[in-house]
């Protein structure tokens, strides 16, 4: 059951609370809960994901109520509940959300602001969202995050995004302060409400933009030491790979980790893990998953085919080096699911050697890729080429 900032419940809700044997939800919500004869009261399980079997038996046979703020499915106990225990066990009544306050508040609609959680998650989640004009509604997870998210968009180039603190909304309470991101940096904790929604609006006019979520962002928005799939080969490859909502890639023999990375760019709910043998590599792709809004990118620090058992089964697979290792292609060709895409790169004849026997025993789509740039030569301009790729993707 949702319950507003002013901890009000209406006629039916409050009826339900008086009427449960067993009332949950934390500290907080139980104490602003009237009290009831022989009621037993108790706090979340913790570790929650751990604590809900042992306490869906208890509950068992039991009228019981769970309290929670706004909407319960909103980043919220409900939908964990739900994914643990099912739907069908699970009632969800919703108050107005703190979402929904915060919009109003602003006088944002729905079509025209995107909502980031992160409770419990990096604050980075931000950068993805970054472009001309955008408004963000952020939900918080403590007192701290203001400094953490201002740091992050003065960082990333938007000292003068106006940031606006609505605090204890809904509530007698309730209060909200704007200034440019610069300026939250020194705001001390201590002066900021527990309770609260960031709402930051990007302006139109300054840069840098790295706001595309279509495969294909600029060499230079990737820290690299040369071992990087360049523009061009990379919306190539990622046109093929189809990164879908939900979907999870294996980015085998990383690099910078510029495919993984765009992967996630394009829906906030893929996933990748980049598998690296070289650690100064591997610590390279998380900056650039951090810089680039996808700080939950997993990087896998080892050499494939090895390191590559017991990961979470992929969706689609990206080789960008090590192929002619023996065992890589085979495991990656035996990891993937029905629907999967892989598709490989190689630079060398011996990789083209691979590639072209590869193609031949299971058929796909056998590409040549020469890019080609123009360049001063002396007083004049000319084409300079890079090395051609052949690249090698398959459905199964």
């Amino acid at each position: 059951m949702g319950v507003g900032a002013d901890g009000r419940l209406d006629g039916a809700a409050a009826d339900l609370v008086r009427q449960a044997e067993v009332l949950i939800g934390g500290a907080r919500h139980l104490a602003a809960a009237p009290e009831v004869a022989g009621q037993v009261r108790r706090t979340w399980p913790s570790p929650l994901t751990d604590g809900l079997p042992a306490l869906r038996e208890e509950l068992r046979g039991r009228r019981a109520v769970a309290l929670a703020s706004g909407d319960p499915m909103l980043s919220g106990i409900g939908s964990t509940l739900v994914r643990a225990w099912g739907a069908d066990a699970v009632r969800v009544l919703p108050a107005v959300s703190s979402v929904a306050l915060a919009r109003a508040r602003m006088g944002w609609s729905a079509e025209e602001s995107v909502v980031v959680t992160l409770v419990g998650r990096h604050e980075a989640r931000l950068l993805r969202e970054i472009a001309p004009g955008r408004r963000i509604l952020l939900l918080t997870s403590g007192a701290e995050t203001p400094a953490v998210v201002a740091e992050l968009l003065v960082e990333s180039g938007h000292p003068d995004a106006e940031v606006t603190l609505l605090a204890d909304l809904g509530s007698e309470r309730e209060t909200g302060a704007a200034r440019p991101a610069a300026q939250w940096l020194d705001v001390p904790v201590s002066d900021v409400p527990a309770l609260h929604v960031l709402a930051v609006q990007i302006p139109v006019s300054t840069g840098p933009w790295r706001s595309a979520w279509v495969a294909g962002l600029p060499d230079d928005a990737f820290e690299h030491d040369g071992q990087l799939t360049k523009r061009d080969l990379r919306a190539s490859a990622l046109a093929r790979l189809q990164p879908a909502p939900g979907q999870h890639l294996w980015d085998v023999g990383a690099g910078a980790g510029s495919i993984g990375v765009e992967w996630m760019r394009a829906h906030p709910t893929c996933r990748t893990t980049a598998v690296e043998a070289d650690p100064t590599r591997a610590a390279r792709i998380a900056r650039n998953a951090r810089a680039l809004g996808v700080p939950d990118l997993t990087v896998v620090e080892g050499r494939a085919p090895d390191a590559l058992a017991g990961l979470p089964t992929p969706d689609a697979v990206f080789v960008g080096g090590g192929a002619t290792r023996p065992g890589v292609l085979g495991a990656c060709l035996a990891a993937l699911r029905p629907g999967g895409r892989l598709v490989v790169h190689g630079v060398t004849l011996e990789t083209e050697q691979l590639l072209a026997d590869a193609y031949r025993t299971h058929g796909g789509e056998l590409t040549r890729l020469a890019v080609e740039t123009a360049a001063p030569v002396g007083g004049f301009t000319g084409w300079t080429p890079a090395r051609t790729v052949t690249q090698w993707c398959l459905e199964r």
